[in-house]
């Protein structure tokens, strides 16, 4: 993600709104049949409600979260089966941040919203005139439902498309888009405009607009066109997805299928008003939507299979409801986590809606994973505290002494990290995999680039927060046969990512370098410059990346060199394919991989530096 280093936040506005509390209706009075204690920040709709009613609601809830970017508010907005919105009255929503909006069907046609569901460019200067962009817009999902496009009353460039203007730690799932466009940029609001996005799944989509979007991955989806490519653009399983055979004019990435894919557990409301939730099945060599030829394949667990989780409840709880076997659903808001939640059953399902956040208090480690098959973990944010944790997130404790399944991966969707931002943060590393057949699908693994007044904690701006929001690595995976699809991580301060286990696979990886290093000499490895932003270990035989690109922004010191974008040992087992490197402006990557492919200086600000294949064929 591409920022200055400072900002000053805009105050939300204070908007006054009757909002749904847990088991009611956004409408007051109005009783929603069935529904758990999902607590104040769940707002469910249903299809009786008018539509200005829903229309309040949701341009309240924006209003609030828009420029909220640190903040601890966390919603979700949940449909249930029906339509919403007229072509005379559609319903017209914007997206902010922490804020979940998802249909409650079995399959994404059970809720059909005629309308727009949007998120535009964040101003940050000039009142919210000035300086437009899409580069902080983070932290937000949109899922499993059907919109028909519906600008009406909207002016002359609105109505073109639905614009979905984002970056990291947003994901669009198991949607069904048709009667117009979309467009991943928004580029009806004044510049500079630039975006640096993104994921989307399981979904079938309109001609889509990528614009300015630096790198974005569409997986196991149906696209009816696709136009622009900036950098690094990543097709797996998608039918209709663009040719790849002139790599790089233009910078496309396309796999026919995709190797491992499982999709997201979600949330739905039964015939009988019955809360359950959905646990997709893992896929091998797939194409396609899941949902194409009826429910997902999979298994449904009842609600009163999962504890559900409030941020008021005590690690002690939550871990004595998972031993007596239950699943855990973990409701929007942020929890302070000072001893670990531990998963230690097979097939356990972890699910957070509303961006639900963990906090490491006095250097805990917030989520533990045994080395057990198909457990579960989505839409979770885990955040640094402010002692260091060994680690944010440990699926295994030691690689090769655990049980796995290739048919039953342990799977991550939509965990997202933060070290730093809302308040200073330090960890040894974000993401540790241990154990084998593990699925990575979709995270932003991020050390803080920028954040509320104080962050830096001293009068040294950069320099400051070199020595004080501390994360040496991103992410570490120790295991074999581990998949990631989506995988971005940035600005750690030794290897973003290392890659030990064999037979590993990525799919899109994007890094930026961090931008503070105060010196050269503070960012050297031995007697190497600097640390790569993809490593594969010195010993991995077998190891295949599909479509990587390394960005550097030494904003703090612009002399500061990084030899290499990517390092891997030489062996014909350990291939890449469709790498880059690309200068922000500041600093020097010396070559793309291993001495090859030229300096990505500050001659060529914005030209990326492509190599094909590595080792050449």
């Amino acid at each position: 993600m591409t920022s200055p280093s400072r900002r000053t936040l805009l105050l939300a506005l204070l908007v006054t709104t009757a909002l749904a509390t847990s088991g009611t209706a956004a409408s007051a009075g109005r009783p929603t049949h069935g529904a758990p204690d999902f607590g104040p920040n769940v707002t469910i709709f249903d299809p009786t409600m008018p539509v200005g009613e829903i229309q309040q609601t949701l341009d309240a809830a924006h209003a609030r979260q828009v420029d909220n970017e640190m903040g601890t508010e966390r919603h979700a907005y949940l449909f249930k089966p029906g339509a919403y919105g007229t072509a005379e009255q559609p319903l017209q929503a914007k997206v902010g941040y922490y804020t979940e909006v998802a249909g409650l069907g079995a399959a994404p046609t059970d809720v059909a919203v005629n309308g727009k569901l949007e998120v535009y460019n964040r101003c940050l200067a000039d009142g919210g005139t000035g300086n437009c962009l899409a580069l902080v817009n983070f932290w937000r999902t949109l899922s499993n439902l059907s919109l028909t496009v519906n600008g009406a009353g909207q002016d002359g460039c609105r109505a073109t498309a639905n614009f979905w203007a984002v970056s990291q730690a947003v994901s669009m799932r198991r949607l069904n888009i048709t009667g117009g466009g979309l467009s991943l940029m928004d580029y009806c609001t004044a510049g500079p405009q630039y975006a640096s996005g993104g994921f989307i799944a399981d979904s079938r989509l309109p001609a889509t607009t990528n614009g300015s979007q630096q790198q974005w991955l569409t997986r196991n989806s149906e696209v009816a066109g696709w136009s622009n490519a900036v950098w690094n653009q990543v097709f797996a399983g998608v039918e209709g997805a663009p040719d790849d055979a002139t790599f790089p004019d233009p910078p496309y990435t396309t796999l026919d299928t995709t190797p491992l894919s499982r999709e997201k557990p979600y949330l739905y409301v039964d015939g009988k008003g019955r809360y359950n939730v959905r646990v997709p099945a893992a896929q091998r060599d797939s194409r396609g939507v899941s949902w194409g030829d009826g429910m997902t394949p999979g298994r449904t667990i009842g609600i009163d299979d999962f504890f559900v989780a409030k941020p008021s409840d005590p690690v002690r709880l939550i871990n004595s409801q998972l031993a007596r076997g239950k699943n855990l659903l973990l409701t929007p808001g942020v929890y302070d986590i000072a001893r670990s939640i531990e998963i230690r059953r097979a097939d356990t399902v972890v699910l957070g809606i509303g961006h639900a956040t963990l906090t490491a208090v006095n250097g805990a480690v917030p989520l533990d994973v045994a080395d057990v098959p198909g457990v579960i973990v989505a839409g979770v944010t885990i955040d640094a505290g402010t002692v260091e944790s060994p680690a944010l997130l440990r699926v295994g404790r030691s690689h090769g002494h655990g049980h796995s399944s290739p048919a039953n991966p342990t799977t991550l969707s939509d965990v997202y990290f933060r070290v730093g931002g809302p308040h200073i943060g330090r960890t040894n590393t974000a993401l540790e995999v241990n154990s084998d057949n593990v699925l990575i699908d979709h995270t932003w693994v991020w050390r803080g680039d920028h954040g509320v007044e104080g962050f830096t904690e001293g009068v040294n701006g950069d320099t400051d927060r070199w020595r004080t929001n501390t994360g040496r690595y991103g992410a570490v995976i120790n295991g074999d046969h581990v998949t990631a699809t989506g995988l971005f991580v940035e600005h750690f301060q030794r290897y973003n990512t290392v890659w030990n286990g064999e037979h590993g696979t990525t799919i899109l990886y994007q890094n930026e370098l961090p931008y503070d290093p105060p010196t050269q000499a503070d960012w050297m490895n031995g007697t190497v410059e600097g640390f790569a932003g993809y490593k594969v270990g010195d010993r991995v035989r077998h190891h295949d990346l599909y479509g990587g690109g390394v960005y550097v922004f030494n904003q703090n010191n612009p002399s500061i060199h990084t030899e290499n974008g990517f390092e891997a040992p030489v062996t014909p087992g350990v291939r890449l394919h469709h790498i880059m490197t690309v200068n922000l402006s500041a600093g020097t990557i010396d070559h793309v991989v291993n001495g090859v492919g030229d300096a990505a200086d500050m001659t060529k600000a914005g030209e990326p530096v492509y190599v094909a294949q590595y080792p050449t064929p």
